[in-house]
Order: structure tokens, then sequence, then C-alpha cells
């Protein structure tokens, strides 16, 4: 059976493609589809970049990508760097973990439509119950039917100017 370099190799040049043609396609390095054609695994920085450009490789090729990422786990397990690293990180999910999974599978564009129409209607009916609870308040209904009385006076009242001010200005003219 080839392994998994050839494999590639081979549905490459099947399809008349060069390394450069593959990259454009798949949106890959260069250095990262001769890394793969040649087995180098090494070149990757951890197993899932690995498979994840495996995978890509292989769906622009029609090959079965499942069955390769089998047999390239079985070809990294030989490998040094990569015999130790398991497949995903062993630590116990958190609440957090399911939050962000949920908020992940959410449709944020029907979603924003979605708060978007709550958020008005909670301004239309906040706005509403004001709207009656001041229409419903008779501001002059606490009135009784008393006389005006003045505040009551506090501090100090400033005395009128004086006569002689008065008289000075109203002498003036007439003393022409």
């Amino acid at each position: 059976m080839p392994t998994v370099p050839e494999q590639l190799r081979h549905g490459r040049e099947a399809l008349k493609l060069d390394v450069h043609q593959v990259a454009e396609a798949t949106k890959l390095k260069t250095d990262q589809v001769r890394a793969l054609e040649q087995g180098n695994y090494d070149y990757f920085s951890a197993p899932v970049y690995v498979r994840g450009s495996l995978r890509t490789y292989a769906r622009l090729l029609k090959l079965d990508s499942a069955k390769l990422v089998e047999q390239l786990d079985e070809e990294m397990a030989s490998s040094e760097k990569f015999a130790a690293d398991p497949l995903a990180p062993a630590r116990p999910k958190s609440g957090v973990d399911q939050l962000m999974l949920l908020l992940s599978r959410v449709n944020w564009s029907i979603a924003a439509v979605v708060i978007a129409l709550a958020l008005i209607a909670l301004l239309v009916v906040t706005s509403y119950r004001a709207w009656k609870n001041h229409q419903s308040d008779d501001p002059l209904k606490k009135l009784g039917a008393g006389v005006y009385q003045p505040a009551a006076q506090g501090g100090e009242i400033l005395p009128f100017p004086a006569n002689s001010a008065t008289n000075a200005r109203s002498a003036a003219p007439n003393g022409k």
C-alpha cells in the first residue's frame, strides 16, 4: 500500500498539476505542499495542522480524506515529534467551554435581528407606559383652592437708593 505522500504525489501528477497550482487552489504554501508530498511532517508545528492541510489537499485531488488521515496518524506515530502528541488536549470541560460551544453555533445574523426587534418592542412598551402614566397624572390635582402666599422671607433686604441720587438725575435735565 503506498504511503500518504506517494498517494498525494500520484494524485497531483494524475491531474497534471504542479505544486504552485495546488498551492493556489488550496491556499496552502508551496512549502507545505512539498512537505506533505515528502512526508516531512516536522515542517508543521502541530498534528492538527498536518491533518487539516492533508484534508484540504485530498479534497482537491478527490481522494478519500478520512482514509488518508487514518493512514497519516499511523505514519505520524512513528515520528519523534508527533508520537507523544495527543489528538486533543485532555482537560475537563468547564461551563465556559459549553457556553462558547453554544454561542459558536448561533446564527448571528438572525440573532441580531431578533435582538434588535426585542429591544424595539421593549422601547415601545416602556414609552407607552410612561406616556399613559403621564396622561393620568393631573399636576393641578394636588393643589387646593387656597390663596397665593409668598414664600417666607429670609435673609437680608437691601435698602432702596437714597433720594439724592434720584434728585440729581432729575435736576440735571431741568437745569439747562
